[in-house]
């Protein structure tokens, strides 16, 4: 059984390596990513970033996971967000260079409104791309200190601080219950039936039933047996969920679960970013390429991270139990 401390680094890192595959090719089409698979890390390109550089999906992912360390505080994690936004916080070169509309207008809420995290965030139905999905992660590592009804509230609200449309919520707490399968040593088949198995339970009702038509195909359970062509990458929430489900359900590896991910085309760094999370958790730290990890910006501030989230959750559990 995997170490608490690893299967934080295994997340953390799982999203952030993907992150940094998919950056430099970004918005780049599928038939471009066809004639030019990526196979390893690069760099330049979109971004014209060096190799091993995330961007906001891994920096929002960090001050999440950097916030836990203290606790679950709300305006904690809405001023994190604030803070990589205003001061660079979370980067891996000290520079903000990808910033989502919907995420942008939240952060000048909080910033310039004074409103609170639990009405910064955008409710219209435009506002369903996949920036709380992409960061959303280490909420998973809370499945132990949390009843999950709980947990999914939680979650609900971290998405909603950016993302409150309910569809993106839910978006978010599917993954995380998927995420919560894996952690429990559940290969990704079982991991995707027993994780929509538990979260269905809770949104077989109001509000939730209004949305359900939008998961159907998650929800069917059908996804790996999709073909490509069916698997959109675009950066509505709906998209993201699907492809990276797909990609970590037809993959033998971590490896391959992120190159099909980035491989796919559009957004590609957060498609990559999604599935890398639980890619990473299922194989583990070992099974992420070395000199993938070697190259990553800013990796003993990563691992470092890892090793106090940890430490925090173990402390959490322990008076928990007493």
């Amino acid at each position: 059984m995997e170490t608490r401390q690893s299967q934080v680094l295994a997340g953390l890192l799982g999203v952030c390596v993907g992150d940094a595959l998919g950056v430099p090719v970004e918005f780049t089409t599928r038939e471009e990513r066809m004639r030019a698979p990526v196979t390893t890390m690069q760099g330049y390109g979109t971004y014209n970033q060096p190799p091993g550089t995330w961007s906001d999906d891994s920096s929002l992912t960090f001050c999440l996971a950097e916030s836990l360390c203290q606790g679950f505080s709300l305006d904690a994690i809405a001023q994190s967000f604030c803070r990589w936004h205003d001061q660079a916080y979370w980067t891996p070169h000290g520079k903000v260079f990808d910033i989502g509309m919907t995420t942008a207008t939240a952060i000048r809420r909080l910033r310039w409104d004074q409103v609170s995290p639990l009405e910064s965030g955008s409710t219209d139905e435009m506002s369903n791309g996949n920036g709380s999905l992409m960061r959303i992660l280490p909420m998973a590592f809370y499945y132990k200190s949390l009843k999950f009804p709980e947990l999914i509230q939680k979650t609900h609200q971290v998405s909603s601080i950016t993302h409150a449309h309910l569809r993106s919520q839910m978006a978010c707490s599917i993954y995380i219950s998927i995420a919560i399968r894996l952690l429990e040593g559940d290969d990704p088949a079982t991991a995707y039936f027993k994780g929509i198995q538990q979260i269905q339970k809770l949104y077989n009702q109001p509000p939730y039933t209004s949305e359900l038509d939008q998961f159907t195909r998650v929800f069917d359970g059908e996804i790996a047996q999709l073909p490509m062509e069916e698997i959109q990458s675009s950066g509505y929430v709906i998209h993201s969920l699907e492809a990276a489900l797909w990609c970590l359900l037809t993959s033998t590896s971590y490896a391959q679960s992120v190159l099909k991910a980035v491989n796919l085309g559009g957004d590609t760094d957060t498609t990559a970013a999604i599935t890398g999370g639980l890619a990473g958790l299922y194989y583990g730290v070992e099974q992420i390429p070395q000199e993938w990890c070697d190259q990553i910006a800013r990796k003993d501030d990563i691992i470092d991270l890892a090793n106090r989230l940890a430490s925090a959750l173990a402390s959490e559990n322990a008076t928990k139990d007493k």
